[in-house]
């Protein structure tokens, strides 16, 4: 219910005059109107964009530093390395150690300490003597042309302690260990011929022995 407001009169419900005094009354309150709230644009990953690109950087600057750190190192040890050759007999001294390489097999025979079979010859450029620290390795590979079966079985001979393991029938790895050494003697047809593969590992990494050489 309202009245008036000049003269406390009861008003009609809506009236917009006065039906006693005839003062005009205020019209009704505006209907009040919800604001509408706009709801914020998302942020842009700008922010995130910033740090992957930022890692990027950082994993390409250190690819690069690495890569200049290796260079050096091998630049350092190539300038203190030293090469010798005479008649085609190489030797490689480093920093860690040195490498020979012969093609004279009783060379051979006495860098691996073991027999050559009866014949073989060394196959050229597969002689290797190598000194590493406390270790030792030494290989070569040699052809004959005799069967497989003869040469493993001149090997076997010699080494009666060995592990013997034969594939395929015509291919054989001879394998013994002792303290000191381990000898790996790989033969196998290739080419019309016999390959035989002798490798040698000594020294005090061997099982805590030390080098006999």
């Amino acid at each position: 219910m309202a009245f008036c407001n000049s003269c406390g009169a009861t008003l009609d419900t809506g009236a917009k005059f006065c039906n006693k005094c005839g003062t005009t009354q205020p019209g009704a309150a505006a209907a009040s109107v919800t604001p509408v709230l706009t709801p914020a644009s998302p942020q842009k990953s700008s922010s995130a964009l910033k740090i992957i690109l930022i890692v990027v950087a950082a994993i390409i600057v250190l690819g690069i530093l690495g890569i200049g750190a290796v260079s050096f190192i091998g630049y350092r040890i190539a300038k203190r390395s030293r090469i010798h050759n005479e008649n085609g007999n190489v030797r490689v001294e480093t920093p860690f150690g040195t490498m020979d390489t012969s093609t004279d097999p009783d060379e051979a025979a006495r860098n691996l300490g073991i027999d050559l079979y009866p014949g073989a010859e060394v196959v050229k450029g597969t002689t290797s003597n190598m000194t590493m620290g406390a270790m030792h390795t030494a290989t070569a590979d040699f052809e004959t042309g005799d069967p497989v079966s003869a040469v493993s079985e001149f090997y076997k001979s010699r080494l009666p302690n060995a592990n013997v393991v034969s594939t395929s029938g015509d291919r054989y790895a001879i394998i013994s260990t002792d303290k000191k050494n381990m000898l790996t003697i790989n033969i196998e047809p290739k080419d019309g011929k016999t390959r035989i593969h002798i490798a040698r590992v000594s020294g005090k990494m061997m099982n805590g022995g030390d080098s006999d050489n």
